[in-house]
């Protein structure tokens, strides 16, 4: 079998630039990821052992995708009971010595102080993800510092519109959620870096009446998490979308139409409003969609859909963009929303490094084969010489070979003799000519002594 290397202009190194769609449907507190079930195994009713919703739907995905229907009940991570001890799921360890090499969930101080040297430091998959939802109620948090500018205590829903001062002061300390807001105070900096694409980003803002005036730490608002193993490098500009429905309908839609993170209502049930309002901003790098629209979705004289968007405040309010995604792995409990259901869409932006490489059939190679069908049917193709210890196998000097040349008459005539081949696969070998690799056409390519071909193989790395 002949072996040829590949030359410096047959190996090119490059990337495919990729954008995944991606779909989740939340309804009833249920997220469906890409309308995808949960695969039931022999061993464990979901296969990847992700959590799962209601039914036979999960909005998780799983890393690596290992421990496959695998006993959760048959695992132990203590390594002292091997071979004889439960051990039925994969997990990672690394065991303390003097490189001091970790998990990075585990901190130095940890590491020092809970592990001493030969002790196996472990962790657990599967490693599972999902989208998060949290929403924030009106109201300063408690962490605020006080500057020059502002004095403000702690705020919540329940707050006196008639401030007197100059500050906002409480009314009831006893039926009210304190106040916390450290995921929206950590994205300060970061919403404020891209005000240059659109000034719906800033955190706090004092603009005209075309604009508004807001402060995020302040703001009613909805926050949307978004693992980056969904999307890859980032989200694709353009194509975020989140679609309100009731009972089935669509009563608002948002789009970021203009690609430059603004959420614009392109779609709106309430004539008291047109569209155009923007209800939020999306992250696309860091994955988060951060909603502030809490206008009315349907018409104040005449609401058509009232359902139990808050869990503290009790009762049944009108549908608004701060309520979207109302159970999507939040804190809303047993809240009443069934006839809510809310889609959210978006690509994702993926790199793929590829290798191409250039495999070349040249003329007047690669047509002989030593496949036993090559050779004329019925021939002697070897015999043994001699007997006891000198005894070999001899081939015979001359074999005919099959004329598999097709004729374009009839009546079994033959057309003059050429030697083809038929080429099927093409192996790949490292320098030490282990097989590394097999790539199979769709099918068998003809090749006779004056042709000429390039195969073109393409590899995912």
């Amino acid at each position: 079998m002949p072996y040829y290397r590949f030359e410096e202009d047959d190996i090119f190194h490059n990337q495919i630039k990729a954008y995944p769609s991606c779909e989740f449907f939340i309804h009833s507190g249920t997220i469906y990821y890409n309308n995808k079930h949960v695969l039931s195994g022999v061993f464990n009713d979901k296969v990847t052992h992700t959590p799962s919703g209601v039914g036979e739907y999960s909005g998780y995905i799983s890393l690596y995708e290992l421990n496959i229907d695998r006993s959760e009940s048959k695992h132990t991570y203590d390594s002292l009971l091997a071979p004889d001890g439960n051990k039925s799921l994969i997990f990672p360890f690394v065991t303390k010595d003097g490189s001091l090499s970790t998990f990075k969930t585990i901190s130095i101080e940890k590491f020092n102080e809970d592990f001493l040297y030969g002790d196996e430091v472990s962790a657990s998959y599967p490693l599972s993800a999902s989208i998060t939802r949290e929403y924030f109620y009106k109201g300063y948090p408690q962490n605020l510092t006080e500057t020059e500018d502002k004095d403000y205590t702690v705020v919540t829903m329940d707050v006196d519109t008639d401030a007197f001062d100059g500050k906002i002061i409480k009314v009831s300390q006893d039926d009210v959620p304190e106040l916390g807001k450290p995921h929206i105070l950590a994205l300060k900096n970061t919403l404020d870096y891209y005000t240059n694409r659109s000034p719906h980003y800033e955190f706090s803002a004092s603009h005209n009446s075309l604009v508004g005036n807001w402060d995020k730490a302040e703001q009613e608002l909805t926050l949307i998490s978004i693992p980056s193993i969904f999307y890859g490098s980032s989200i694709k500009k353009g194509s975020v979308n989140l679609r309100f429905y009731v009972s089935g309908s669509l009563l608002a839609e948002l789009r970021d139409k203009n690609k430059n993170g603004e959420l614009i209502e392109i779609t709106a049930s309430n004539p008291e409003r047109p569209t155009g309002s923007v209800a939020g901003v999306v992250l696309y790098n860091e994955g988060f969609v951060v909603l502030t629209g809490s206008w009315d979705l349907t018409s104040s004289t005449h609401p058509t859909h009232l359902e139990e968007y808050l869990g503290e405040s009790g009762g049944t309010q009108v549908p608004k963009w701060v309520y979207f995604g109302v159970g999507a792995t939040d804190t809303s409990g047993s809240l009443l929303h069934n006839t809510s259901s809310f889609h959210l869409a978006f690509s994702g932006t993926n790199y793929i490094p590829t290798i191409t490489m250039l495999a070349h059939a040249k003329r007047g190679m690669l047509n002989h084969s030593n496949n036993p069908t090559y050779i004329k049917y019925g021939q002697q193709t070897g015999s043994l010489t001699g007997s006891g210890e000198f005894g070999f196998y001899k081939e015979p000097k001359t074999l005919a070979i099959k004329n598999t040349i097709s004729s374009s008459y009839s009546c079994d005539f033959t057309s003059s003799f050429k030697k083809q081949t038929f080429i099927s696969q093409i192996a790949l070998y490292d320098e030490d000519k282990n097989l590394i690799g097999i790539a199979k056409v769709a099918n068998p390519v003809r090749k006779q002594e004056t042709d000429d071909y390039t195969f073109k193989l393409k590899l995912d790395i």
